[in-house]
């Protein structure tokens, strides 16, 4: 019994502190899930989540004993909540299992059992910008909009600025790594018709009547006035719900294309599988 808890010690011991992870073993890792009868639902799940960990693994792919950790606390950040972070989570754990490293594995989940995550519906959303519109807060309109169209956080939005509307992107910056978001063509249209209007040539495009960068809690503040205006929800009467709206948007985009590409692959088969049978029958 000691020898072989000595054994265990020392394999333990003698493990790599770290592990690098291609995209060829989550592949693999996917593939053998369907092999142990997952249902395809279950892996179109997991596999828009294992990508999000692996495009969050530093440029040499390793994983370390807090990556999980670390990652977690980025998605929080990033605005998902408790519950959602858990099952990115336990999806990276499970990946991990297959590649004999329980080691690096995060144990224990965030407690869920008071978490209230709101969600802008799709009638919502568009009744904030009606009301907006009528009420004539242009500015609170665009910000509404460039928040749900874009997944910026509050503290970003100085960033949006008139060189950002010109190149049609925003540079943002992600757990210490600079990106760039997109700024879709209809926003960009009426955020430039907008800073004709007010005369704003340079700098950020949502600013005070002094011409100062708007603080985080102005923003929040307008937004709050908005919501209440339109009658929507006061728990959904900030930044974070427009952006979860974008979160949940761009996560149903990526589920359909998967689900588009796998028929497509299947169709493929099927047709070359054809091919194979009226040729032998020839």
């Amino acid at each position: 019994m000691r020898e072989a808890m000595e054994t265990a010690l020392q394999d333990r011991t003698a493990a790599p502190a770290e592990l690098t992870v291609t995209w060829e073993e989550v592949c693999r890792y996917l593939d053998s899930l369907a092999a142990r009868g997952r249902r395809r639902e279950t892996i179109q799940v997991y596999r828009p989540k294992l990508e999000a960990f692996y495009h969050f693994l530093p440029e040499d792919k390793r994983v370390a004993a807090d990556t999980l950790e670390l990652w977690r606390a980025a998605l929080l950040r990033e605005g998902y909540s408790p519950g959602t972070a858990n099952t990115h989570v336990s999806a990276a754990n499970g990946l991990l299992a297959y590649l004999g490293r329980r080691d690096l594995q995060l144990i224990g989940q965030l407690d869920t059992e008071g978490e209230i995550q709101p969600e802008l519906s799709r009638t919502e959303y568009p009744r904030l910008l009606a009301t907006a519109r009528n009420l004539g807060r242009e500015r609170t309109y665009l910000m509404v909009k460039v928040f749900a169209l874009t997944g910026i956080r509050v503290s970003e939005l100085n960033r949006v600025t008139v060189r950002a509307v010109e190149e049609g992107r925003v540079l943002t910056a992600c757990d210490g790594r600079a990106q760039y978001v997109l700024i879709p063509a209809c926003l960009r249209k009426e955020l430039t018709v907008y800073l004709r209007r007010v005369g704003i040539t340079a700098g950020p495009v949502f600013v005070t009547r002094s011409g100062r960068p708007m603080r985080r809690t102005q923003v929040s503040g307008e937004i709050r006035t908005l919501c209440r205006d339109a009658r929507v929800d006061g728990d959904k009467s900030n930044p974070r719900c427009l952006r979860r709206l974008y979160q949940v948007t761009q996560e149903r985009i990526r589920d359909s294309v998967q689900i588009l590409a796998e028929q497509a692959h299947e169709r493929m088969l099927e047709e070359e599988q054809l091919t194979v049978g009226w040729e032998q029958g020839s």
